[in-house]
């Protein structure tokens, strides 16, 4: 067990000396597109990496970002895509009062039943109901979406990261050097502001897609540029341009597949304090048990 726990430090301390000795080389480099008569391996471009308030050990959420990305979430991204695993009295985390949430669920429509008779009905909305999706059924949303119906949002920032390669998972690995998490929301953002980069010469995009260079399964996607400059109005003036929207969304979605992140490092702050002081308990004992021996 010393030796495995040796090895795996000695391959930690590689990879960060590692990583220090190309990070003072020269600064890193957007991966090359796919060229002509190349294999292409998705996405042509691997994701941006973003600065975000919730990453780290003490990481925590910028409740003002999180209620700009639901303003973006609601006016853009709910026309196509759902949330049916996000209630709506879980807005309260993003520092809503209960008669905000009230009011923000009854501005919805739901539907409800069977009634008396056996059929359903719509009604407006209640705290403890789900976001709704725009769609009566995948066959519905696909057929509006040239065929590709658009997937779910409840969870999307923790299933669409990218794998990063040796050493650089190793590094990730490391307590307040890596803990990377946040792949997820990186690929939104990178994915939501790739639009306007030109196809390279050679790659040729289906009639009906999108060209967008960060896209994980292919060179494009059927979803067209979903948002503009200008088009939500933001009441707090901060900058209403597609990497605003872009960077308030992700975070907002980051919330979304997980509302407890700030929760979960607190206890696993404590839980790592805890160990320490237990380890170093443990030694001390087995000092003083062997202390007498010659």
């Amino acid at each position: 067990m010393i030796k495995l726990i040796s090895a795996i430090g000695a391959s930690a301390m590689v990879a960060l000396l590692a990583h220090s000795a190309c990070a003072e080389e020269a600064p890193p480099q957007p991966p090359a597109l796919h060229t002509e008569g190349t294999t292409p391996h998705y996405p042509l471009r691997h994701p941006k990496e973003q600065e975000w308030s919730f990453a780290g050990f003490t990481g925590h959420y910028d409740k003002q970002q999180l209620q700009r990305g639901l303003k973006v979430y609601t006016e853009v991204c709910s026309a196509c895509h759902s949330m049916r695993m996000v209630a709506y009295r879980s807005l309260a985390d993003l520092g809503y009062s209960d008669e905000q949430v009230k009011a923000f669920a009854a501005a919805h429509e739901v539907q409800d039943g069977p009634d008396a008779n056996g059929d359903m009905y719509t009604r407006k909305a209640v705290p403890s109901d789900y976001f709704p999706s725009p769609f009566a059924n995948a066959e519905a949303a696909a057929a509006s979406n040239n065929g590709a119906a658009p997937p779910d949002f409840s969870l999307i920032a923790k299933a669409r990261g990218i794998t990063r390669g040796f050493p650089q998972f190793i590094i990730d690995m490391l307590p307040g050097i890596g803990g990377y998490q946040e792949g997820g929301p990186d690929y939104i953002y990178s994915l939501l502001t790739g639009y306007d980069e030109t196809p390279p010469a050679g790659l040729e995009i289906a009639e009906g897609t999108n060209y967008n260079p960060y896209f994980a399964h292919s060179a494009a996607l059927a979803m067209p540029k979903p948002i503009s400059d200008d088009q939500v109005t933001y009441e707090d003036g901060s900058p209403q341009t597609v990497d605003q929207y872009a960077r308030d969304v992700s975070a907002f979605l980051m919330w979304a597949a997980e509302p407890h992140l700030e929760e979960r490092k607190r206890t696993g702050f404590m839980v790592m304090v805890f160990l320490i002081v237990f380890s170093g308990l443990v030694y001390l004992t087995k000092r003083s048990v062997y202390s007498g021996k010659n």
